[in-house]
């Protein structure tokens, strides 16, 4: 995976943290890496991201928490497991304040990866 432009977008972006949320950040990303190996790192409304045929997950850092997006469907066991971290959307709140459950993440980008493999294609928008 190439870590060009949004490599040093991401660096751009977690220098502006405290030092103890600069990690959690790099730890988060190489999480994902691991997880997804054939994800393409990029940035997407001002977050890091990485794609796989589709956005396959979002995260950022916020006052008080990370936040992971898209919100967790399908997997029954992992719903209950996210459960505690779950946003008005659904979308993931990791308090900054408390352990990041990074096992957690990888699962989730598992069941993500798993998920866009199956499903279909975005269309090109035409220009």
């Amino acid at each position: 995976m190439p870590n060009g432009a949004a490599g040093s977008q991401f660096e751009g972006y977690v220098a502006g943290f405290p030092p103890r949320v600069r990690t959690i950040l790099k730890t988060i990303r190489r999480t994902i890496k691991a997880a997804a190996p054939e994800a393409e790192e990029t940035f997407s409304y001002r977050m890091p991201a990485f794609r796989q045929r589709r956005i396959l997950i979002y995260f950022a850092a916020f006052k008080s928490h990370i936040g992971l997006y898209p919100p967790v469907r399908g997997d029954a066991k992992l719903l209950r497991d996210v459960a505690p971290y779950a946003g008005p959307k659904g979308n993931l709140r990791f308090p900054l304040d408390a352990p990041v459950p990074y096992e957690l993440i990888r699962r989730i980008v598992k069941a993500r990866v798993t998920a866009l493999k199956t499903a279909p294609a975005l269309k090109k928008r035409r220009t």
